[in-house]
């Protein structure tokens, strides 16, 4: 197979596949996004093709990557199209998104990243960068002794980090009496909106320092008063693409697809709506628009991201290689249904939510064999991810003296999946920012006690608050468990039975 897939290729497709409904030379730039990765494909840019699809040319995606060139070298002789292959167990649907124009590798050439950044075309800049690229320390506010803070610091004009070309290309919107864009995170953060706009402005703030206030003047109150830091919640299941999808897909094309996205049926996007520079009508498109996401995102955090860190570990540590075959073991059946069941008094009662509906369509999309999303993608950041997923409950289910022992199991299964690694799991099957010190500390086999106050040290668990001593002593106990046989005990100590022995294969 010789051709691929791209704007000359795209009007031969079998007519079976959805291609763009729109002549997308008419497109215009105004969105950038950063962090092209398969999430955002998947997400956003799927919502915006819609868009364009019925009229709103003026949305196209400028895509960034910060870090690797790969999506881009893959969409660019593609002119910017891909396939987005939606699968459940029925069958699977292939869409050829065209909502991203063009593709900028930031390591590259900043300078062309921060000229699309400051392009008064450009209203709208979404993130879905991972939330380690936030760069927090421990106690949640901006690492200012990283290296790349450090550097974005001191050379202002060839930022490395979100922070860094945010703030330049706002500095110099400021300078040319352009508005400034609308900045909408798309990542896992509690609160993302006003997290951002925190550590945005503490950068701002460092960098005035740096520079002077003939350098940078009015930067932070700029930041801190003018521009709009809206919250969102996303949710759409997306595994990591393999090299038989690759196969099967351009197969089903009659041209080769090198990087296309596998995904699910269901998808959610709320956001808070608050864009002064515009917006698409995404309401008509699903979107849900709203005064507050805050319910909306502890739902998802709290009962799908929770749950999905759980059926990682624990399916690791049970030898499950995806969720749907961990999700089909009873004993971790069972455990994520009494997760649930802890979890959700933690959730707003005032809210409308509903929970009941909320997790029986999560039980269905965990048992979707179509997906073969791997556990080990879910493992991934566990010390970025489980604050807001797994303690945050935990700690409020202590504050309110409820049950909250399933919750403190999922962070002991974390703790000894990484010590797995290189064991009864492969070296590196998952990777975390504190990996170094992680394995540093784990290999030295101390008692579970003082290892999981070490941990919580080492990743800020619970840092100030004032029962954190009990905590580490609930997650000591289920480690306990862990290293003597497995979640065999573990699970036996909560009262359920029927854990399945044998092992999946890859």
């Amino acid at each position: 197979m010789t051709d691929r897939l791209s704007n000359r290729t795209a009007h031969a497709l079998p007519a079976e596949v959805a291609a763009p409904r729109y002549d997308r030379s008419t497109v215009e730039p105004g969105i950038v996004h950063l962090g092209v990765g398969a999430f955002h494909r998947a997400h956003q840019a799927a919502y915006i093709d819609e868009c364009l699809a019925a009229g709103e040319t003026g949305w196209g995606i400028t895509g960034v990557s910060l870090r690797s060139a790969d999506t881009r070298d893959a969409l660019a002789p593609q002119d910017g199209l891909y396939t987005l292959a939606v699968r459940d167990s029925g069958g699977e649907k292939l869409h050829v998104i065209g909502s991203i124009g063009s593709m900028l590798v930031a390591p590259e050439n900043a300078t062309s990243v921060l000229a699309a950044l400051t392009d008064p075309r450009t209203r709208i800049v979404t993130l879905t960068i991972t939330e380690k690229a936030y760069l927090r320390a421990a106690g949640g506010g901006l690492d200012a002794a990283h290296p790349d803070i450090v550097h974005d610091l001191a050379n202002p004009q060839t930022p490395k980090t979100a922070h860094g070309f945010l703030a330049e290309a706002l500095t110099r919107r400021l300078a040319a009496g352009t508005p400034p864009f609308t900045v909408l995170c798309c990542d896992n953060l509690p609160a993302n909106g006003a997290t951002l706009h925190r550590l945005l402005t503490e950068f701002a703030m460092l960098r005035e320092a740096a520079l002077g206030s003939a350098g940078d003047a009015g930067l932070f109150s700029h930041i801190a008063d003018q521009v709009a830091f809206p919250s969102s919640m996303v949710d759409r299941i997306v595994p990591a693409t393999t090299n038989a999808d690759r196969a099967r897909i351009s197969g089903e094309l009659g041209v080769e697809d090198t990087w296309p996205v596998m995904t699910e049926p269901f998808r959610q996007w709320v956001v808070e709506d608050k864009f002064p520079a515009g917006r698409p009508a995404w309401e008509k498109f699903g979107v849900t628009m709203v005064d507050d996401v805050r319910p909306f995102e502890d739902m998802k955090l709290r009962l799908l991201n929770g749950a999905h860190s759980a059926i990682a570990y624990l399916g690791l540590l049970s030898g499950h290689a995806t969720v749907d075959r961990a999700f089909a073991d009873p004993a971790i059946r069972s455990f994520v249904d009494a997760l649930w069941a802890e979890a959700i008094p933690t959730l707003p009662a005032d809210a409308g939510l509903d929970t009941s509906a909320y997790t029986a369509e999560l039980a269905e999309r965990f048992s979707n064999t179509a997906l073969a999303h791997r556990t080990a993608q879910i493992a991934n950041d566990g010390s970025q991810k489980l604050p807001q997923r797994i303690i945050a409950s935990a700690l409020e289910c202590l504050e309110a003296g409820t049950e909250f022992i399933h919750l403190t199991l999922v962070v002991a299964a974390w703790i000894a999946a990484c010590a797995a690694r290189g064991k009864t799991l492969p070296e590196g099957h998952f990777t975390d920012p504190l990996d170094a010190a992680l394995t540093a500390l784990l290999n030295q086999q101390l008692p579970a006690n003082e290892t999981v106050t070490a941990v919580f040290d080492l990743a800020g668990f619970a840092e100030i608050h004032a029962e954190r001593q009990t905590l580490i002593e609930l997650v000591a106990v289920h480690l306990v468990h862990l290293r003597r046989d497995g979640t065999t005990l573990a699970f036996a100590a909560l009262g359920i039975d029927g854990a399945r022995r044998s092992i999946d294969a890859d």
